[in-house]
């Protein structure tokens, strides 16, 4: 609880994944990909309630291990390709009401730290924000990027105006770092979504941002943990 607010935190893991299978629970950094996050929730001090959505026995057993809350296994129509985040949490906040804000932590995102979380939190109910998603600051500037042709002729995305200006005159963009969204549930239920014209940033350091989605991603981390 933040200022007399209940969070309700929800870690989404499907079993189909496509890019690795059973990606949530390979051995990544010395234990099951979706411990690091699981860890890193309990150590909030704000978070009222934590549980796992998912619909694979396999991925439960493991989040049970690391005494993750699983009070039900998603219906597989919300466990589809298709099916988004948004989806499972609409379900999750139908089946357990009572929480002033529902906060959604990826287990893709191995190095969050209680601190981003906790972080997050403190930045969205004191700016009295709808919503809050993390972000951080994007090494690829939209600014130099080009459209091609069928013809392979390259046209700036954004016009020919900063293509000869110094990295550092160029806006600073941001990217979503996937790992951390935050709501009003009330609002939530009404926008069903995380993301509006009222949602802020929460920024967070490039080095705590990578998102694991391939092989190479796993071996990244590996690489990144031994230097820890």
């Amino acid at each position: 609880m933040f200022k007399y607010k209940k969070i309700l935190a929800i870690i989404p893991a499907r079993g189909g994944s496509k890019g690795v299978p059973r990606k949530n629970i390979k051995p990544a950094g010395g234990k099951p990909l979706i411990a690091w996050i699981i860890e890193a929730a309990k150590k909030s001090k704000y978070i009222d309630r934590l549980i796992l959505s998912s619909d694979d026995n396999e991925i439960i057993g493991v989040a049970q291990k690391y005494e993750c809350e699983v009070p039900f296994i998603r219906p597989s129509e919300l466990a589809q390709d298709s099916s988004s985040a948004s989806d499972v949490v609409l379900h999750m906040l139908n089946e357990i009401p009572g929480y002033d804000y529902i906060m959604l932590l990826q287990p893709t995102s191995p190095l969050t730290e209680a601190k981003d979380i906790d972080g997050c939190i403190e930045s969205c109910i004191s700016a009295n924000a709808k919503s809050t998603v993390t972000v951080t600051e994007s090494d690829k500037s939209p600014y130099w990027m080009f459209n091609m042709t069928k013809e392979n002729k390259l046209l700036p995305v954004l016009g020919e105006k900063y293509l000869n200006c110094p990295r550092q005159e160029l806006p600073r963009v941001y990217l979503p770092t996937g790992a951390i969204y935050l709501a009003e549930t009330k609002w939530f239920l009404g926008n069903r979504s995380f993301y509006s014209e009222l949602t802020v940033g929460y920024l967070i350091p490039h080095e705590r941002c990578l998102d694991i989605d391939t092989e190479l991603d796993f071996k990244l981390f590996e690489v990144v943990m031994k230097d820890v």
